[in-house]
């Protein structure tokens, strides 16, 4: 097949990333960064999909570039998707780390929302920043590895809120 999409096998791209960032993934899942980074806010780069991922040495949003039939369409629009963007926030550089989750079920039918990880964070400046991504699924164990043992992940501290 002439235009079969050629793809790279997980196992190795997760070797080669981990080979590339010279860090071991902890934890990842497929989400949406929404606000907080100033790169991306001041591009208008809200919403855009890649992957979330604990490291040890931090945290990491990775934007891969896409193309899609919508994609053809918004350029047309005047805005333009990022090339590949990476988010960094050393380990050492996170104050907190949780996740947000609807726990009330007549809300979770009539209203439903998706799982938010925040992320409080001290950028290059010393300031206290926010950011804020979306995903389905998988924050439990990225919440976990995002924490280092001085914010009390192992003396029973909770690392997850689940309430909106």
């Amino acid at each position: 097949m002439p235009f079969r999409k050629i793809e790279k096998n997980p196992v190795d791209f997760w070797r080669e990333y981990e080979e590339k960032t010279g860090e071991k993934v902890l934890a990842r899942t497929l989400g949406q960064y929404i606000s907080g980074w100033e790169e991306f806010d001041s591009q208008g780069w809200t919403a855009i999909w890649g992957l979330i991922i604990a490291t040890s040495g931090g945290f990491r949003f990775h934007h891969f570039p896409q193309q899609s039939w919508i994609g053809a369409l918004t350029h047309f629009t005047g805005w333009e998707s990022p090339r590949e963007k990476t988010i960094f926030v050393p380990k050492e550089m996170i104050l907190t780390a949780h996740f947000v989750e609807e726990s009330r079920w007549w809300k979770k039918i009539f209203a439903p929302s998706v799982p938010r990880l925040i992320i409080d964070y001290r950028d290059s400046a010393g300031n206290e920043q926010r950011l804020l991504l979306e995903a389905d699924y998988g924050f439990g164990s990225l919440v976990e590895n995002l924490h280092h043992k001085e914010q009390g992940t192992e003396s029973g501290e909770p690392v997850s809120q689940k309430e909106i």
